[in-house]
């Protein structure tokens, strides 16, 4: 989702120092494990108990420490009198199922809450509201699958596998086509899913954010997600 950068007065100080890394892409490490964080097994499920429905479980890990499930955005910035700078944040506010039917997942809806959106700056996230993706106006982003996703089989505990999940994402009142590539793993009692895809800013009709301390914003961002279901 977007990053909002907010407008000129009383926001700008904090650009003048170097802020601390963000978090890592979800792309750049493979899923975290889950088998010991709460609520969570380590036994593996019987044969053909992976049918069903799956829930996301906001009471898996931390989102101190993005062990959780998260959506996000990231997106690039020039700053003045720094430069390049990664702009990140994140809600833990996910909730949403999926559903198996043997070897296919045959439906799949999450829905985030883009108020509770956090960066490394709360006064950034205030911004959110009136700027970028306005979530005074557009509180949620939504994705639900159009086309079942064919396993081909059911995957070993522990097997991380890779799958493009087609279907429409809503983002700041605008619903539009999109193919999410994305990593699984099923290990004990719970799935686990992380996934990106690049948000051109001008196919949700969303204005790019603007401040005098910012020189230029990319025009896109990515939208990044982690998710762990468990079994309803």
């Amino acid at each position: 989702m977007d990053a909002a950068i907010p407008a000129a007065g009383g926001y700008g100080l904090w650009y003048l120092f170097l802020q601390p890394p963000g978090p890592a892409p979800v792309g750049d490490a493979t899923l975290p494990p889950v088998a010991t964080a709460a609520g969570a097994s380590s036994q593996p499920l019987a044969s053909g108990q992976i049918s069903g429905t799956w829930n996301v479980d906001t009471s898996i890990g931390s989102f101190s420490d993005f062990t959780s499930s998260f959506v996000g955005y990231r997106v690039q910035e020039q700053l003045a009198s720094i430069g390049a700078n990664t702009a990140v944040g994140r809600t833990p506010n996910v909730s949403g199922s999926l559903t198996i039917d043997g070897t296919k997942v045959t439906a799949v809806t999450v829905t985030a809450d883009l108020t509770a959106l956090q960066s490394n700056d709360h006064r950034r996230d205030g911004q959110l509201a009136r700027q970028g993706i306005q979530t005074s106006q557009f509180p949620t982003a939504t994705f639900t699958l159009t086309s079942p996703l064919d396993l081909g089989s059911v995957p070993a505990d522990g097997q991380e596998i890779q799958v493009t999940a087609a279907g429409q994402l809503t983002l700041h009142g605008v619903t539009r086509d999109v193919q999410i590539p994305l990593k699984a793993k099923l290990s004990g009692s719970t799935i686990a899913v992380s996934g990106s895809l690049p948000i051109a800013f001008s196919d949700y009709g969303i204005e790019k954010p603007n401040s005098f301390m910012v020189l230029t914003i990319a025009d896109q961002a990515t939208m990044e997600l982690q998710l762990f279901f468990t079994h309803a």
